[in-house]
């Protein structure tokens, strides 16, 4: 008796680990289409005058430099020594002279179609219907660098 409860035991865990594996990875369906992905990292010393807004909680600050993000990255300040890095591209809109984000206090506004997108979320509002929210990168604080890539 025991031995046909383990059985159908092992026969169950089989299953749902043969019925995951064989279901889509949302990961690569969900891309993006409209911005490209290039691979980078950069750090930043906060020490830095260049850099000084984001030592205050709710600032934001573009930075452009060579091969960081498409259209360059925005990093922004949660507080408590949480950032987080997006890329400074309209996520809903094909790269254009018009794509680039626009920083508007703890918000950031896609000049294409004047959508605002949240610092602190990162999502589209919800009544915009739009699918893509802000694209993240990876922003990690050590000590008083802090070092964004993707």
């Amino acid at each position: 008796m025991k031995f046909l409860k383990m059985k159908k035991l092992i026969a169950l865990i089989v299953a749902i680990i043969a019925v995951s594996a064989c279901q889509e990875d949302n990961t690569i369906n969900n891309r993006n289409p409209f911005v490209p992905v290039y691979n980078f990292s950069y750090s930043i010393n906060l020490d830095l005058p260049l850099y000084s807004d984001l030592n205050s909680t709710g600032n934001a600050q573009f930075i452009f430099a060579s091969g960081v993000g498409t259209n360059g990255v925005i990093v922004f300040n949660k507080g408590l020594n949480d950032f987080v890095a997006y890329e400074a591209s309209c996520p809903n809109q094909y790269l254009s002279e018009c794509s680039r984000l626009e920083i508007d206090g703890n918000n950031v506004i896609c000049p294409c179609d004047d959508v605002s997108y949240n610092l602190f979320l990162g999502v589209p509002p919800t009544a915009s219907g739009l699918k893509y929210g802000l694209i993240p990168y990876r922003a990690q604080l050590n000590g008083r660098i802090l070092t964004i890539s993707n």
